[in-house]
């Protein structure tokens, strides 16, 4: 008869549910896909998790971040972290672990030996892991987390725009918050999630969506305690079935003076140089648009001061001209501040294209713009975009005799490539 195999130290891996904002961004990166997750909540399989860290820094909020010390045999299964509302409290290990040992003995070999030192998909869900896990290096200083889910920031509504076409089926809105006198400061690139009204199914309140800011640092209007969001009225998923997206349609639908439970702001790597000569590539499709918005108009306002001496390079994917969030302001602002590059798949009487196309029609210049150490680049859009975009670069690269792997290898680790896919 065997022997018993003694229990181990195990130093779980959780998701904290009350600071998860179900982005989906962890899922998406886990390498081995220990994470998954249902209506309710993401969780951790402790049963193929193996602690390599993946998931943690791409994680906007620091949900990801939690262990918690349990014996092998006792760790918390699936079925159990899918029900939580909360993380349960540490438990008491023995000090005399098994055989004997000290807990602190017989921890697991795989696991950490703690806390790392550092740091609903149609509506949310960034994914980064073709991309750099840390920022520019030039990149200011951003707050994340300071309103939660236990003590959500009300904003008020100061104005909803429509910036698509009347006539088109793609209702896209331009969505003004304003926060009084609270203090909520965001930088380019950054996020801030909001709780829609009301329960799902199973009666819990809905989660709150997480949507990018289109504005820059100082403000939808200069000076004002004010964010922008770009906002996509959802009204069918994946398959094309009729689905109304419970968050996009509340935004879109809300008047003027409304308010509005706000958590965030939330992300620390998706940020703008703030060095004056650094050039910017910025590829994105629909409400992608919304940091690339939020770049644009910084650079803008600092060129008043003399303070941006950079270049910019945007490649806008849309369906037609009229689909475009912001076309008109778009294509006012001077050619020698922002080349753009307009991939249009559905205008009548031109070719189909997208931004991948255009990327290797301007191979020259985006290399060009590769080379300098200044560069970063931004992609934001469908998650579908990503594989044609590296393809892209990839072709930029190899076809100019230098090795992709080694520069996309040099992009990531000097911060200089990010996405956010969902």
């Amino acid at each position: 008869m065997s022997a018993p195999i003694p229990s181990r130290v195990l130093n779980q891996h959780l998701i904290d549910p009350e600071i998860c904002i179900r982005c989906n961004t962890c899922e998406e990166t886990c390498p081995i896909d220990a994470i998954t997750h249902d209506g309710n909540n993401y969780v951790v399989d402790p049963g193929i998790c193996n602690h390599c860290m993946a998931c943690v820094p791409p994680c906007p909020t620091g949900a990801i971040d939690n262990w918690l010390k349990v014996l092998s045999d006792q760790a918390y299964s699936m079925e159990e972290q899918f029900g939580w509302d909360v993380l349960p409290a540490a438990r008491d290990i023995p000090e005399d672990g098994p055989e004997g040992e000290t807990a602190a003995g017989v921890a697991d070999e795989n696991a950490p030996a703690g806390p790392p030192d550092e740091l609903s998909a149609l509506e949310g869900s960034p994914s980064t892991a073709a991309g750099a896990a840390i920022p520019p290096w030039s990149a200011a200083h951003p707050y994340v987390n300071m309103y939660t889910h236990k003590n959500p920031i009300v904003a008020t509504v100061v104005g909803n725009y429509r910036v698509t076409g009347d006539d088109t089926e793609s209702d896209i809105r331009h969505i003004v918050l304003d926060f009084g006198t609270a203090s909520f400061p965001v930088l380019e690139g950054q996020s801030i999630a909001i709780f829609p009204p009301g329960t799902d199914s199973a009666g819990r309140p809905h989660h709150a969506r997480q949507y990018s800011i289109a504005s820059p640092r100082d403000g939808e209007r200069p000076r004002y305690n004010n964010l922008s969001l770009t906002v996509k009225r959802v009204t069918a998923d994946y398959d094309g079935k009729a689905a109304a997206g419970v968050c996009s349609n509340y935004l879109c639908d809300l008047k003027k003076n409304d308010t509005v439970k706000v958590i965030g702001p939330f992300g620390n790597t998706f940020l703008m140089p703030n060095h004056p000569d650094a050039n910017i590539i910025m590829i994105c499709t629909g409400t992608g648009s919304a940091p690339m918005r939020a770049m644009t108009e910084r650079c803008r306002r600092m060129l008043k001061e003399t303070a941006f001496t950079g270049r910019l390079m945007l490649f806008f994917g849309a369906r037609t001209e009229r689909e475009l969030p912001y076309f008109g302001p778009l294509m006012n602002l001077p050619k020698d501040f922002i080349d753009i590059n307009l991939a249009l798949s559905r205008e009548q009487g031109r070719p189909k294209r997208y931004v991948q196309d255009l990327i290797r029609e301007r191979a020259a210049d985006v290399l060009a713009l590769l080379d300098s150490e200044n560069t970063c680049i931004y992609v934001c859009g469908l998650k579908g975009m990503e594989d044609g975009v590296l393809q892209a670069l990839e072709s930029v690269a190899s076809d100019a005799g230098r090795s992709w792997p080694d520069l996309h290898a040099q992009l990531k680790s000097q911060g200089r490539l990010h996405f956010e896919t969902y």
